[in-house]
This record gives structure tokens, C-alpha cells and sequence, in this order.
């Protein structure tokens, strides 16, 4: 007995009798896969950016968008290289078409076969698909010392700073970087409120707008104020913050001021992420010139997991405490120093034999 796979039909294409008939049949599949991905909880700019690289494709295509093959999606991909885009641009393009494709062949193969006679394959296969992002751009931190030399520099200056409050914001920033490992947008979008110092041993930070997986909106977690964090915030908000304006208590007010005021709300503007990135800019050229134009704020994410691993903490604490949704993507944020294996190996050794010994 054979068992028939159940496909979804789409009605108003009882016949593809004209190019029109493709091209709303191919349209209705794309609209048809952008409510399955609102369905699953995307968010608006990744579905809207998904059939962008959707229609893109088939712009590439000689024929109807279900004729596209692996030759097609080479001829594509390295067009897209070869127009400047970056690995992490192609490959998440790839990413959606492969997603899209599977699609297509999970709920409509039995309509496209039936009506046009095509058997759809997927065009993105383990040949074409571009290495992960991480591959190839591995963000190497600076050692302990180089950041050490950094910051205490740039905090000594801030007194004498030409804008003195800037200049504090912006190091605020950077320290969170150096010590939480947080990301610049996580940054930015911090409220007063979200400091918990109520929380835990050392308080904790609700990170509200964490990055979220494939476009599913924002991932909060708490942060905990580890490795001087806590100190650092204190310092912030007892010092420096209510320095910018009358905001200050205020628990929706935003914990990285503009110098700028709301026009409507009797609060400071945010900050934008691109300040706060020209300011780790500058003292980088300036205290750690061999680091100029390559110490960036996810390259101190980078510093911040080495380091606190270097220390002691675990792969999966840090897995939470960066807030990555997979153990695999922490482990490419690790870059230990050239002798911590020889050193875990001794220490391990020094276990051993003070296990042995207590015998």
C-alpha cells in the first residue's frame, strides 16, 4: 500500500496557462511563506528581508522561481561576492533562500509537479553554502595587559576631559563591553530601571533587547554584575549620571544620555550606538595605537569571554551570561592564551596527585 504525502493546494492556481499565471503563482508561495514566518513568530524586518533575497534570486533566474538549481545559486552567490558584499552578508542570504527552498518543497512539491511537470530541488547544498560568518573573521582580543593599559589610561584622562560627560559615558560603555561582554544595541537600549541591584549577590542587569535568533525579536535575559561591573554601575549612577540632566530617577530615562533633551519628553535623548562606537575609536588610537581601527565593541565581547573563561567560568555560564542561543557560537568567542593548555594540563595533574596523596 502506498502512502500519499499531504500537500498544501493553492486554488487560484488551477492552471498556469500564461506568464501572468506564474508570476502570481510564485507570488502567492512567497506570500504564503511569509505568513508561515510571521506565524513562527519572526519579526517584521526579517520577513521583509527575506523576501527581499527571495525576489533578488529570482530576478537571477531564467525561468519561474521553482526552476532555480544548485548552478543557479553558484552563479548568484558569486555575483553577490563579487560585488563587494561581505562573507556574513552572503552567507546569511544563503541561509534564506535554503530555508525558503525547503519550504517550497515541504508544502507545495505536489503542486508545482502537478502543474508544471518540475520536480523543485534545493539550490543551497553543502558545496555552495558560504562558510558561518565566524569563519575567516575570528576577532582575536588584545591580551589582558594591552586592555588593562586602555582603560586605566583612558579613565585617568576623564577628569581633564574637553566633555567631561561624553567622555564618561562613553568609557561606561566600553567597560560593560570589557566586563559583561555586552553587545552595543544591548548597550544603547538600557534603562535607568534596568539596573536590579535588589538582585542577587552583586545586582543584576535586565538586558531587555537582547539579540534574538533568526529574526524573533528581542531575547531579554539578567545580566549578573560580575567582574566589577557592579562597582562600575554604581560609580555611573552616583557620579556621572544625574550629571546630564534631571532624569535621573526617572525609570524609563535612558541609561546612556545624549547631551541632547527630548523635545517632548522631559527626559535626555539615547544615545546612538555610533557615538558610543567613535568613542572607543578614539582612545583606542590613542592609548593602543597597534589596535587602531580593530579594537571594536564586539571584539571586546570577544575579550570579555577569554578572559572570564582564562579565569575559571565555564562554557555554559558564559553561554547565558552572553546571552547566545547555541553552546557552539560561545566556543568561537573563546581565545585562549598560547600556554592555557599546557596550564590546565599541570593543574589538572596537581588534582590528580593531591587526590592520590590524601589517601
Amino acid at each position: 500500500m502506498t502512502t500519499l504525502a499531504v500537500v498544501r493546494n493553492i486554488g487560484s492556481a488551477a492552471a498556469l496557462r500564461s506568464e501572468d499565471d506564474i508570476a502570481v503563482f510564485a507570488q502567492e508561495i512567497i506570500d504564503q511563506y511569509a505568513l508561515a514566518m510571521a506565524a513562527a513568530g519572526l519579526t517584521d524586518d526579517y520577513v521583509s528581508s527575506t523576501r527581499r533575497v527571495i525576489f533578488e534570486f529570482a530576478e537571477s533566474l531564467s525561468g519561474p522561481l521553482w526552476s532555480g538549481s544548485c548552478d543557479d545559486a553558484d552563479r548568484f552567490l558569486n555575483e553577490q561576492r563579487r560585488v563587494g558584499n561581505a562573507p556574513s552578508t552572503r552567507s546569511t542570504k544563503a541561509s534564506m533562500l535554503a530555508q525558503f527552498y525547503a519550504f517550497v518543497i515541504a508544502r507545495y512539491q505536489g503542486d508545482i509537479h502537478a502543474l508544471t511537470g518540475w520536480v523543485v530541488e534545493q539550490p543551497i547544498d553543502e558545496f555552495n553554502k558560504p562558510a558561518s560568518m565566524l569563519v575567516g573573521r575570528v576577532r582575536v582580543p588584545p591580551s589582558e595587559s594591552e586592555i588593562d593599559e586602555l582603560f586605566a589610561k583612558w579613565r585617568s584622562t576623564l577628569p581633564s576631559a574637553r566633555k567631561y560627560l561624553p567622555a564618561a559615558r562613553d568609557y561606561f560603555a566600553a567597560s560593560l563591553w570589557r566586563r559583561l561582554g555586552l553587545r552595543i544595541n544591548e548597550t544603547v537600549m538600557l534603562d535607568v530601571r534596568d539596573w536590579r541591584p535588589d538582585l542577587g549577590g552583586l545586582g543584576k542587569v535586565h538586558v531587555r533587547h537582547g539579540k534574538g535568533a533568526r529574526g524573533r525579536g528581542p531575547k531579554a535575559r539578567l545580566v549578573p554584575a560580575i567582574n566589577g561591573a557592579d562597582e562600575l554601575i554604581d560609580w555611573w549612577l552616583a557620579e556621572v549620571r544625574h550629571l546630564f540632566g534631571n532624569d535621573w530617577s526617572d525609570p524609563d530615562a535612558p541609561m546612556m544620555p545624549s547631551e541632547r533633551h527630548d523635545p517632548v519628553l522631559p527626559r535626555s535623548r539615547r544615545v546612538g550606538s555610533e557615538a558610543l562606537r567613535q568613542g572607543l575609536v578614539r582612545q583606542t588610537a590613542q592609548w593602543l595605537p597597534a589596535w587602531s581601527g580593530r579594537l571594536t565593541p564586539h571584539v571586546l565581547r570577544h575579550y570579555c569571554a577569554s578572559s572570564l573563561y582564562a579565569s575559571g567560568m565555564d562554557l555554559k555560564a558564559l553561554q547565558e551570561l552572553l546571552g547566545h542561543e547555541w553552546l557552539s557560537t560561545t566556543t568561537h568567542y573563546i581565545h585562549v592564551r598560547s600556554d592555557f593548555v599546557e596550564q590546565a594540563w599541570s593543574d589538572a595533574n596537581r588534582r590528580l596527585e593531591s587526590r592520590l596523596g590524601g589517601r
